[in-house]
């Protein structure tokens, strides 16, 4: 992920709930007149083992916070 993405994912996660639906739309509008090519099978179990490592590590880091 470029540190492009990052930075962008980082402000979108910094936007309340509202602000995210509403950013969420609109991309979601703009890349659905792009002109991608379909996903691959191997394209979406890439991205399905990123998601599951990371909601793995978010969950890891929750578990030691709280049993503190």
């Amino acid at each position: 992920m470029s540190s492009k993405v990052k930075k962008f994912l980082e402000s979108f996660d910094s936007l309340n709930t509202a602000e995210q639906r509403e950013a969420a739309a609109q991309i979601l509008r703009r890349t659905a007149v792009m002109d991608s090519p379909p996903l691959t099978d191997d394209d979406l179990v890439s991205m399905a083992e990123e998601l599951f490592l990371q909601l793995d590590a978010e969950e890891a880091a929750n578990e030691s916070t709280s049993s503190r």
